[in-house]
Order: C-alpha cells, then sequence, then structure tokens
C-alpha cells in the first residue's frame, strides 16, 4: 500500500499509522540490528494496541485543567462539552463550537496514544467513534470482540477524570457567597477554579493572527502609510504574555506546548479617564516635555526601551558566538505598532491642546517655538494675518516631526545603555512626519470650508 493512498477501512488506517511511526523509529536501525528486532516486535499491530489500551490510563482529555494553576498540582482535571454548559451571557467555554479542540495532560511520552485516537474516519476521530462503542471501530481492533471491546472502553476513558474528584493543596481555592449572610459559613461554596484550556487554545490563535496575520500586517502598513484599504484590524491595548511550563510546556499539556507555553491574558481593567483643564504653555520652548509626562506616552515609551535593550542583549549574546544579529519580522511589527501608538497619542495631545482658546500663543509670556506654535495655536490665524501667511508659507509639521524624533532619541538614549544612531531617529521622523503631514492637510481643509460656509451665507442657509 502506498504512504499516500488513502486507507480503504478503519483497520488499514491504524496500521498505516503504527506502520508510520515504526518506519520513523527505525529509519536509522539495519534491519538485523537487535533494536531493530525489538521494535519490530513492539510495533506488531496488535502488540501495539494491546500497550495503548494500557499507557491510555496515563492521559486524559479535558477542557478544564489544573496544572496552569500550578504545575506540581496533582487533583482532578474535566472534561466537558461545551453544550453541555449554561450559556450566561458571558464568553466562556460554553462558547466554543462541536469542533472544539480538546486538550491533553498526563504522560508526555504517552502521547503517541493521543495522536492514534485524534485520527479521522469519515469525519469522526477515532476517540468519538470508541465513546460511541462504534461497532466497526470494535470490530477493527481485534477479531477477540471480548478483547476488542476492553480496548474500546480503555480508549473512552481518556475523558473521564482520574480518581475520585479533588483538589491540591498547591491548587487555588476560594469561597464564594451564596446565601445572603456572610457571616454564617454555611452560606459559602468551597471552589476550586480551572483552566479552560479548550477555551485558551482558540483565543490564542485568534489573536495570533490579529497580531501577526498577513491581513493585519497590511492594514497597519497602510494606516502608517496614510493608505486607503480595504478592512481594519484588531488591536489589543496592555496585553499580557503568561509562560506556563518554563522550558517544558508539554508538562503542562498538550494544546500548551503547541502554545510555545505562551498564554494570552486580556487587559480587565476600568476605563481610567481624567478629566484635567489643559493650560497654555507659555513658559517652555518646547510642549513635548509635557507630552512625555502623560501616563500612556511613558508606558509606550517604557515598552520601546525594554523592547530594544532586549533586541540589544539578544545580539551582544549573538555576537559573542559568533552568529549574526537576530531580526524578525515580529521585532518590527512591534516597533511598528509602538510608534504607531505614540504618533496616535500625539494627536490626541494636539487635539486636547486646541481646546484652549484661540490666540493663546500671542501672549507675550510666550517662550515656545514658533513651529510648536503653529501647531498647537491653529485658531490664531484667523485673527492674525501676519500669523497666518507665515504658518501657510512653513513646513511646521517637518519640523515638529523633527524635533517630537529629537525627543524621542533622547529620552530612550536615557534608558538605554547604547547610543541609537541617525537611522532610528530618521524612522522615527518619518513616522511622524507622515502623521503631521496627514493631519495639517485635513487641519487645512477644514479651516477652508469652514471660511467659505462664512463668507457664503446663502449657500449655508440652503
Amino acid at each position: 500500500m502506498s504512504e499516500t493512498s488513502p486507507p480503504a477501512s478503519i483497520r488499514e488506517l491504524i496500521e498505516q499509522f503504527i506502520n508510520d511511526r515504526f518506519t520513523n523509529k527505525t529509519e536509522k536501525l539495519a534491519p538485523e540490528d537487535p533494536a531493530y528486532l525489538k521494535l519490530h516486535q513492539q510495533f506488531d499491530p496488535q502488540t501495539w494496541l494491546a500497550e495503548a489500551a494500557r499507557r491510555v490510563s496515563q492521559l486524559q482529555v479535558v477542557t478544564h485543567s489544573l496544572k496552569p494553576i500550578h504545575p506540581d498540582a496533582k487533583g482532578t482535571n474535566l472534561y466537558v462539552e461545551p453544550s453541555q454548559l449554561a450559556d450566561n451571557g458571558l464568553v466562556g467555554s460554553h462558547c466554543l463550537l462541536s469542533d472544539f479542540q480538546g486538550d491533553v495532560v498526563g504522560n508526555a511520552a504517552a502521547l503517541d496514544v493521543y495522536k492514534f485516537l485524534k485520527l479521522e474516519w469519515q469525519g469522526s476521530s477515532l476517540l468519538e467513534l470508541a465513546i460511541a462503542s462504534d461497532d466497526a471501530f470494535i470490530d477493527a481492533l481485534s477479531q477477540d470482540r471480548t478483547e476488542a471491546e476492553s480496548w474500546t472502553r480503555a480508549f473512552a476513558s481518556i475523558t473521564e477524570p482520574k480518581g475520585v474528584p479533588s483538589s491540591h493543596a498547591r491548587g487555588k481555592q476560594m469561597y464564594w457567597l451564596t446565601g445572603d449572610e456572610p457571616t454564617d459559613n454555611v452560606n459559602y461554596h468551597l471552589l476550586a477554579p480551572l483552566y479552560a484550556t479548550a477555551l485558551a487554545q482558540p483565543l490564542y490563535a485568534r489573536l495570533s493572527e490579529d497580531r501577526f496575520g498577513e491581513h493585519a500586517k497590511a492594514a497597519r502598513k497602510a494606516r502608517r502609510d496614510d493608505a486607503a484599504f480595504d478592512g481594519g484590524y484588531a488591536d489589543y491595548p496592555n496585553l499580557a504574555i503568561q509562560k506556563m511550563g518554563g522550558t517544558k510546556p508539554q508538562n503542562i499539556s498538550q494544546l500548551n506546548s503547541e502554545r510555545g507555553g505562551q498564554n494570552y491574558l486580556l487587559a480587565s481593567l476600568p476605563p481610567d479617564w481624567v478629566s484635567r483643564d489643559v493650560s497654555p504653555p507659555l513658559r517652555t520652548e518646547s510642549v513635548l516635555p509635557r507630552f512625555g509626562r502623560r501616563q500612556p506616552v511613558r508606558q509606550l515609551v517604557n515598552d520601546l526601551a525594554r523592547r530594544m535593550q532586549q533586541n540589544t542583549r539578544e545580539d551582544e549574546q549573538r555576537q559573542k558566538l559568533g552568529k549574526n544579529p537576530r531580526k524578525t519580522m515580529q521585532d518590527r511589527d512591534l516597533h511598528d505598532d509602538l510608534t504607531a501608538s505614540l504618533a496616535d497619542e500625539l494627536l490626541v495631545f494636539t487635539f486636547e491642546m486646541h481646546r484652549l482658546p484661540a490666540g493663546w500663543s500671542a501672549d507675550d509670556d510666550c517662550r515656545l517655538v514658533i513651529s510648536e506654535q503653529y501647531w498647537l495655536d491653529p485658531g490664531r490665524a484667523e485673527s492674525d494675518l501676519e500669523f497666518k501667511e507665515a504658518r501657510h508659507q512653513s513646513d511646521w509639521h517637518v519640523d515638529v516631526a523633527q524635533r517630537v524624533a529629537h525627543w524621542l532619541k533622547h529620552t530612550l538614549d536615557r534608558r538605554i545603555k547604547t547610543n541609537l544612531g541617525d537611522p532610528d531617529h530618521d524612522f522615527w521622523a518619518g513616522q511622524i512626519e507622515t502623521v503631521m503631514g496627514s493631519f495639517r492637510r485635513q487641519l487645512d481643509d477644514l479651516q477652508d470650508a469652514l471660511r467659505d460656509a462664512s463668507d457664503d451665507p446663502e449657500g449655508e442657509a440652503a
């Protein structure tokens, strides 16, 4: 039978799987090697199936796992079909589709048994056939009906909890008030929370696609280039990544291993809305230090500095080993995203400053550089013709972009040991200049439209 030809029966599917594993194990062994002969006996289909039915007890398919709570916890894990859970109006495991992916916990050395049970025959996995006590599956396992039924029960038990349901000293527990009297102990249930690992997998896949997928990267690039794009992209502010299992994520679970131990945590913070009066920046040459003191800006700069410092350390280590510097698309995308977020904060800051009364920069005490006056006080042009003409002739948005890039470079230099070079400055200046150039065009168009409307009262009334 060709390796590429589809199996004609469940038995053929089983034998093909076992033979493929035998081939992989023996590809570097000679047929006369004693190790080859030993493996040949182990991978006899009936011998392997009997051993698999014994080893399956070392595994459990779960939807909710205790290991992510603490890797040394020994309590109960659960397998619950999403359709059996109540829909409480919140996002939870009940939202999973019928083709959801269960996780596997237990002895990592026995995971080949789970791979066997994941094999599909005519739209159903072998595990589903075992749980349903499918006659065709039972017949395919062994000519001895009693033996085949025993193996089927063993395989089906992979979804069942092992032993008496229990928690563990290293698991988490919480008292949940169920009655109206919090001083009465009988009004509490003791809960032992488990990790919804089956839900974590599609969440990880969705967020990874939104962050690093081709569509998302194209959308972010179009935004940075101020270009039209069909569709949008999703962003997740304050996203955290929880690492589980350290260097051995497979010790937590199979799906955790596939994620490289990474599990996303969405921010669950209340809105932080701070209303404050905006005062004109009169006695300073630049408004950028004030911009840099804003909490979101400080966070973005810290994130950028931390990422750049981490990359610098990794490049130094690679250089010591004689390797080329590490440059990945993910690093570049993250760098671009942080810079784009910083440009967004600059626009938010701009709109706040535009709430000031027009003409505030004409105050005798104003020491702000002229390009920043043009930037932050556009309303002054309506009453000051000299200011209006000078502003129109000036490339103030270019100068502002250069000043922002210089401020950012100086700020990062204080946090990073190695001094940043001109390419970093030019990159940031280019990014900010694109944003400010687009902003200037929109602002000028808006002022022209308002002026035309005021000059043509009949057209406005019409």
